[in-house]
Formats: structure tokens, sequence, C-alpha cells
């Protein structure tokens, strides 16, 4: 993995390109995206980097936590992002990331959040699963239906579909392209919808493809 900058989700969006086409995209502003330590092989096992996304209060981390931004000198953030390096000696903690160094407009990028969700939701809606009739007198509208024979094999299989928590995961969005990136405002737009609501925080990493090349 990249190194990749740290940024919360602010909303969708249109803007127009330069045909006159109009671009469907995703705000996102970037945090502070300080390095805060840089592991290497020698002393931790491997070669990485450690981000603080954005500047935070004191009271809103643990007390082990806030010693250790003490101990180097360093405002508190939250939160923490490690991303693996070839060598990590080229950064400097306490120095933030600096936007043009890593994205460029018209790379694509891969972007990692964690999804809306959708609370306890049965099959019809989770996993697209089909219904029973809806006219009067029928007993199976929008149930689940079998879940396997009764005596052979006498017990269900793993896996069947169920309902359960629906959305709430870690979930990852691939070849998004930076439309346009505003260093100013510290504000990115990305064509396409990335994962997770108003206000979450996302990775934005550079694709591993031809294309960024």
């Amino acid at each position: 993995m990249t190194v990749g900058l740290l940024g919360r989700k602010i909303g969708m969006t249109q803007i127009f390109d330069k045909e006159g086409l109009v671009v469907p995209v995703t705000v996102v502003k970037l945090g502070d995206n300080i390095v805060t330590e840089c592991m290497t092989k020698e002393k931790n096992g491997y070669s990485a980097v450690q981000v603080g996304g954005f500047k935070t209060l004191e009271r809103k981390l643990t007390k082990p936590a806030m010693g250790a931004f003490k101990k180097r000198e360093l405002p508190p953030c939250k939160p923490l992002k490690e991303f693996r390096v070839e060598d990590s000696s080229i950064y400097k903690v306490g120095e933030p990331l600096k936007v043009e160094d890593i994205l460029k407009e018209g790379m694509l990028v891969d972007v990692r959040g964690r999804s809306i969700g959708k609370g306890f939701q049965g099959t019809i809606k989770r996993f697209h699963a089909g219904r029973g009739p809806m006219s009067h007198g029928s007993k199976f509208h929008r149930s689940m239906g079998s879940i396997g024979a009764g005596t052979t094999p006498g017990r269900v299989y793993k896996g069947v579909i169920m309902p359960g928590h629906m959305g709430d995961q870690n979930k990852c969005i691939r070849h998004l392209k930076v439309v346009e990136i505003d260093t100013a405002k510290g504000v990115l737009l990305i064509r396409g919808s990335v994962p997770g609501v108003e206000g979450q925080i996302v990775v934005v990493n550079p694709s591993k493809t031809k294309w960024n090349a």
C-alpha cells in the first residue's frame, strides 16, 4: 500500500467539465495528515508511516495515547492510520503530507470507508431474495422461506441467507477518478460515490494501475 490521505466525506454535488458535461462528484475535505511515527525494519520489523488524520482535543484521547503525542511534541490527532512503504526515512515526524506529492488531477484512487448502516433487515432487502404472492389469502409475503431439509441433513448449512444486520462494514471503492484538487481549501472532488455517510472519515490511496504510472 502506498501512502494515502485521510479526509472527511462532505457530500455529493455536480460540476461541469471543460466540454460542458455534468460530472457527479463526491466532496472530500482533507485532514491535517500529520506524520506521527515512522516504523523501520530494524526497529519494528516492517517499514511504514503512521499518519494522524485530524487535530483533536486532549480530552478526546486516552492518557497513554496523549502521552505518546507529548513525547514526540506533537498535537493530538485522531484517527491514526498506518501506510506500508518501502522507505520510511524520507518522511519526517511532525510534518504534514502534501497533497500534490501524492495525488494529481485525473489520477485513479481507491477510497476506503465505513458503509452506511441499514439496521436489522430481512432477506428481501439484504440479499434481494424473492417474495411470495401478495394477494389475499397468502400467508407467505416477505418471509424467509425454507432454510433446509428436515431429517437429512438435520441441520442448517453454513452460509444460508437470513435476516440480520445490514451495512456498517468496511468497504473499498476502487478506480475512482480525481476530478479536481483545491489545495487552498484542502478539498478533493472525486467522480462517483464513496462509502459512508456525510461526515464519515475516508482514506484515499492512489490505485495500483498502469493508468497512474
